[in-house]
């Protein structure tokens, strides 16, 4: 069963990436309207959505759903690291407290 948890758990690193690829993507000045949904970063973005939805739904084939849903929250924690990371986003305090509280809520769940 432990595959399919880190198959799970990359999944909701992807979904994080896929976030942050359209959040780049909106930030840019596009020639027309349908330029800022046909270029490549919103393309891969929902390119990586679907394999996530392919991913997740094969996993839960073989993980209890309530396992599933606590490491889905982990998206949340992914994309405030990734925007900081590449995006070069600050979080306040209030952002922070509410991702301990994720990370702390998932560790008492799974204990």
């Amino acid at each position: 069963m432990w595959p399919y948890f880190l198959l799970m758990f990359a999944a909701t690193f992807f979904t994080a990436v896929s976030q942050v690829l359209l959040k780049q993507s909106s930030d840019k000045v596009h020639k027309g309207w349908i330029y800022e949904y046909l270029n490549w970063r919103v393309i891969t973005a929902y390119g990586i959505s679907f394999s996530v939805l392919l991913l997740n739904t094969y996993a839960y084939t073989k993980v209890d759903m309530k396992y599933g849903a606590v490491i889905d929250t982990f998206s949340y924690v992914f994309v405030m690291i990734l925007s900081y990371l590449l995006l070069k986003e600050r979080f306040n305090r209030g952002q922070l407290i509410g991702n301990l509280m994720i990370i702390t809520g998932v560790m008492v769940y799974t204990l």
